[in-house]
């Protein structure tokens, strides 16, 4: 018999961390591979962790709502052993004790010398490490904190404490004379009581789930993250409207699909990558990252109001009837809670519809890591100057304005409306008498 380590599984290019929603087993249990053991969840899906071997639950090391990095390991299956001669299972306090940090990701310092640990690597989160940046706090100095955490790595409250102390150690040595008042005064100024919020009038007050949370943080962050720019343009997609309510009909028949204007959408926005493979990118520094797979997101509302994005992978080399059936698919999977994580990994690009809920146009926020989303308003009709050889006239025409916000460290205006611009004439020229 031997022990197989479970770990928190990949979730996506820019997933560190995950949240342990339940676990359907228990220490002592029998667990057959590919058998569900839990369920997690990220700030894109939430997702079923099954099972890597078939055994016995030998021990399950962190609780329901720890934050969890990927790749660590969140269990040990006993295999080999049948169900008569399943080990004891371990008791519950001491197997959840070593449990309490919840925060840490592997980090290689790259010259530092690991205090106290021989030759082994300290991890530190991503946490730690940003507390540590902006408290102007060295990976030499970092490495010197005694650390309180499993395998003695440093906790968000053992940086926490070491910034508080610094500051007391720091304050009050100007002075040449001793002063009490303060000195005493010191830990009040770090750790102010925060006033109870106070709300006027008649009010509802909604605390927000999981997912809005992260949603909300991953807004913040974007914008942060990247200057934004966004340009605009307007679009007669007459032909595309006429040629689908032409079509339907006809292809939900032959193909068991029903045609969206999504999947023609994305036809046009990879026709466009494919002149401007800029806009499929990423930064990473001082590097320019061109993702030579065109991988188009589709922001997608859920029934709670939140949104999510599944990803079409390899859209350039799905036809129409592909894309519809792939952009079908993952919008249902989304509705019902059935998306996987691979499912939401690896965008380079993403299209949002604002005119679903009825907006002409939007201004929307970058889905990082990528450099740029294109937003799409609602179609309507309007009337408009028709330029022909016998002169212009006015007629009724199907508009939608097109949206394009862009990372402006890398894109700028004139690549932005570039691009912008050949999506536009790709809907524009769309074949009327394409054929399904």
């Amino acid at each position: 018999m031997s022990l197989v380590d479970l770990v928190m599984p990949k979730l996506g290019e820019s997933i560190m961390e995950a949240t342990i929603l339940k676990w359907h087993k228990k220490p002592g249990d029998t667990i057959q591979q590919d058998e569900t053991v839990l369920d997690i969840a990220t700030d894109k899906v939430d997702s079923e962790v099954p099972s890597t071997a078939a055994g016995v639950i030998e021990e399950i090391l962190f609780n329901e709502n720890d934050v969890v990095p990927i790749g660590t390991v969140i269990a040990k299956i006993r295999v080999g052993a049948s169900n008569g001669q399943s080990a004891a299972p371990a008791p519950a306090a001491p197997v959840y004790e070593e449990a309490k940090v919840v925060e840490e990701v592997p980090y290689q310092p790259q010259a530092a010398a690991p205090a106290g640990n021989g030759s082994k690597v300290r991890f530190y989160s991503p946490l730690v490490l940003n507390i540590a940046q902006s408290e102007g706090i060295s990976m030499a100095e970092l490495e010197q904190i005694p650390g309180t955490g499993q395998d003695g790595r440093v906790s968000k409250k053992d940086i926490l404490a070491y910034v508080a102390n610094k500051s007391q150690s720091t304050q009050p040595a100007a002075p040449a004379q001793p002063v009490a008042a303060p000195i005493a005064q010191t830990p009040a100024v770090v750790q102010p009581a925060a006033p109870a919020p106070v709300y006027s009038g008649n009010v509802e007050i909604i605390e927000m789930d999981r997912m809005r949370k992260m949603i909300a943080k991953h807004m913040v962050d974007s914008k942060a993250t990247s200057p934004h720019v966004t340009s605009f343009a307007e679009c007669d997609v007459t032909n595309l409207v006429l040629w689908r309510n032409r079509i339907k009909k006809e292809f939900e028949k032959r193909e068991n699909e029903k045609i969206t204007f999504t999947p023609l959408f994305i036809e046009a926005i990879v026709k466009s990558i494919k002149k401007y493979p800029m806009m499929s990118s990423s930064v990473d520094g001082d590097k320019i990252i061109i993702k030579k797979d065109l991988n188009i997101g589709m922001a997608t509302a859920l029934p709670s109001g939140n949104l999510i994005v599944p990803v079409i992978k390899n859209a350039d080399q799905l036809n129409l009837v592909g894309l519809t059936k792939q952009v079908n698919g993952l919008a249902n999977a989304a509705r019902n809670g059935k998306l996987k994580p691979d499912d939401t990994a690896g965008g380079t690009f993403t299209l949002t519809n604002v005119g679903t809920f009825g907006s002409i146009m939007g201004t929307p926020i970058i889905n990082q890591p990528q450099v740029a989303i294109m937003a799409v308003g609602a179609i309507k009709k309007r009337p408009m100057v028709i330029e022909t050889d016998q002169g212009d006239t006015i007629g009724i025409r199907h508009m939608m304005y097109i949206s394009l916000s862009y990372d402006h460290r890398i894109i700028d205006g004139s690549l932005g409306s570039t691009f912008l611009n050949a999506v536009s004439k790709e809907l524009e020229n769309f074949d009327p008498n394409r054929p399904i």
